[in-house]
């Protein structure tokens, strides 16, 4: 055995053994969530126990059994609440960040960097500095308990994020390549339409879909903001804390619908995600 072969064996290892390490914490609520109470709650952890699928039964049927009883549960109701809070407010971003950031990558206006950064700024504040405020001023308008009170104000999370994100990946294409275009006798908007959202458009499908999770996670403003008939899914999961204990089993089996529409999208937008990522990190 030679020593690259020998070394390239201990790579794989340890790839192997950092890889098992991260992804423990996942296998193991997955496990947890086809056990019972009784088996997560013993004094020993084991991987011998007997499945079940009482977990998810009762989240999909809304039932939430307990050790004194059946309680109703809106998690499904939840779960397309968070679909629907994060898929509108990133296309919401995306319809206003992405023009947006196209001027602040190819024009050059009176205070376009305080501007830029003012946006910015919005996700360096903690929300909580937002939020009394917020309430106060939904409650008076209507917007309170709203969907589109909610999608407004995950804009805080998205629109930054798109506009920043999408903005170094305008810059990065050569203007020469939309000035050639233009030469033709089209204009300045079909330009930005058939040649900069094209070669930018990895760039953006990746900026959509950090958008799209980090607005799935976001658990303050719904918390504030709105009623069980519009919090999303990790607000919802506080309805398996009653009086009669923690449904641990319960909490795993949510968890691991809660993950399926994110680790869905990302597996199907991964070719656009890692080139996205990549784009512009080696200039020639």
């Amino acid at each position: 055995m030679t020593s690259a072969t020998f070394f390239r064996g201990l790579r794989g290892l340890a790839l192997v053994v950092v890889g098992l390490f991260f992804l423990f914490p996942f296998v193991w609520v997955m496990l947890m969530s086809f056990m019972t109470n009784q088996d997560i709650l013993r004094s020993t952890p084991t991987l011998a126990f007997s499945p079940t699928l009482d977990n998810y039964a009762s989240l999909i049927s809304g039932q939430l059994k307990t050790d004194v009883g059946t309680l109703p549960s809106d998690y499904m109701h939840n779960l397309w609440n968070s679909f629907l809070l994060s898929s509108s407010s990133v296309i919401l971003s995306l319809i206003l960040g992405v023009p947006a950031a196209y001027a602040f990558a190819r024009f050059k206006f009176r205070l376009g960097e305080d501007i830029a950064f003012t946006l910015l700024s919005f996700r360096f504040a903690p929300p909580i500095l937002v939020l009394l405020p917020l309430q106060l001023y939904f409650q008076e308008i209507g917007l309170y308990d709203t969907y589109f009170g909610l999608v407004w104000v995950y804009q805080l999370i998205t629109l930054p994020l798109i506009l920043w994100i999408v903005r170094g990946y305008f810059e990065d294409i050569s203007p020469d390549i939309e000035a050639a275009f233009r030469l033709d006798g089209h204009s300045w908007m079909k330009g930005f339409i058939k040649v900069a959202i094209p070669l930018a458009g990895p760039g953006i499908a990746a900026a959509g879909l950090l958008s799209f999770i980090f607005a799935w996670n976001n658990f303050v403003f719904a918390l504030i903001l709105g009623s069980s008939s519009v919090q999303p899914v990790t607000v919802g999961a506080l309805a398996f804390i009653t009086a009669s204990g923690i449904q641990y089993g319960q909490i795993a089996a949510a968890l691991m619908l809660s993950v399926l529409p994110t680790a869905t999208i990302a597996m199907f937008a991964q070719r656009y995600l890692v080139e996205g990522l990549s784009l512009g990190a080696v200039k020639g």
